[in-house]
């Protein structure tokens, strides 16, 4: 009789109680598994960047002072200083660079009262709101555009680029026209180690290669002499414009017309040329420039970046080639 009492009992351990203990360790298992998923699929999660964790930013056109979290402030960074049709590798190279252009106007001190950076590119780096940055698409671009733009900062979050230990001044340009430009060539005063002339590739296939002004003799005359009031020229002697210098960048370092020997980035501002980098020609009863490239030239070439991109690329490779000598590390 006790042994039948002690197979049933048994019986009922088999039946009820160990299905019991593996249905509920199969669930912990599972949760597990789903908890470890959420994790690694989370890419919304946002980073702790200290004391660079809110940006004051200055609107020129209105004079405001608006607060933005960092990586919120540079959706709109590369929204606008970026084409959203460019390959997400160089939309990347742009993210890093912009965070640490910031970054560097952030610990160095900022130009602007009571904020850290403006929205003038000619100042700072040029920023637009999301609104804004939509009305400027088309309708059926727009979502897919943010969803590129917000990838390429949020998948390099926290990443800056530093030389030395320190974060660079992280310069960027347009189209180098096939070769950058040492920083003293466009500003005066020193070179930076990281800022070097490197040749790039590919570019000569994007609109802001290249580009032509023309104008009468007069109004090149005219224009001249709003900067230099005892300008002189004779168009009928050949000698009267001579280029002398070039930049390591192979821009117009010293140019002289005339009675006057002047830089190439001076001939840039007063005629609105797009670079440095161009030919002077006389063509009857005008003045021809045929200009190479867009932008001052200094550090990362954006369709440069795009090029390199398109060739398999990736963001780190496209930044290590624009500074030399740099270190992309997390903040």
């Amino acid at each position: 009789m006790k042994k039948i009492i002690v197979y049933i009992i048994s019986f009922v351990l088999i039946c009820f109680i160990i299905p019991i203990i593996f249905t509920n360790s199969f669930k912990i298992k599972e949760v597990m598994a789903d908890n470890k998923e959420e994790i690694n699929n989370d890419t919304n999660v946002s980073y702790d960047y200290g004391k660079y964790n809110k940006v004051k930013l200055l609107h020129v056109s209105t004079g405001e002072i608006e607060e933005l979290g960092l990586d919120q402030y540079l959706y709109g960074v590369v929204s606008s200083e970026m084409p959203a049709n460019f390959e997400e590798e160089a939309l990347k190279a742009q993210a890093v660079v912009a965070r640490t252009y910031t970054i560097y106007k952030i610990t160095n001190g900022s130009k602007h009262e009571n904020a850290n950076i403006c929205d003038d590119s000619k100042c700072c780096q040029a920023w637009i709101s999301k609104e804004a940055r939509f009305e400027k698409w088309n309708e059926s671009e727009r979502e897919n555009n943010w969803s590129k733009i917000v990838n390429a900062v949020d998948s390099t979050k926290g990443k800056i680029i530093t030389y030395d230990g320190k974060p660079i001044n992280a310069f960027f340009h347009s189209n180098s026209g096939g070769k950058t430009e040492i920083a003293s060539s466009v500003w005066g005063g020193k070179d930076e180690p990281y800022l070097q002339a490197v040749e790039t590739s590919g570019e000569g296939n994007y609109t802001q290669y290249s580009s032509e002004v023309i104008l009468t003799k007069s109004e090149f005359v005219d224009k001249i002499k709003q900067y230099h009031s005892n300008f002189e020229i004779d168009f009928s002697n050949e000698n009267q414009i001579e280029i002398l210098e070039y930049t390591e960048g192979q821009r117009i370092k010293t140019i002289k017309l005339g009675n006057l020997e002047l830089t190439g980035t001076e001939i840039r501002n007063i005629f609105g040329l797009k670079s440095a980098k161009f030919e002077i020609s006389v063509d009857g009863e005008n003045v021809k420039f045929k200009v190479i490239g867009y932008g001052h030239g200094v550090g990362m070439s954006q369709t440069g970046a795009d090029s390199m991109a398109k060739e398999g690329k990736n963001y780190e490779e496209i930044i290590k080639h624009y500074y030399t000598g740099v270190e992309i590390v997390n903040l």
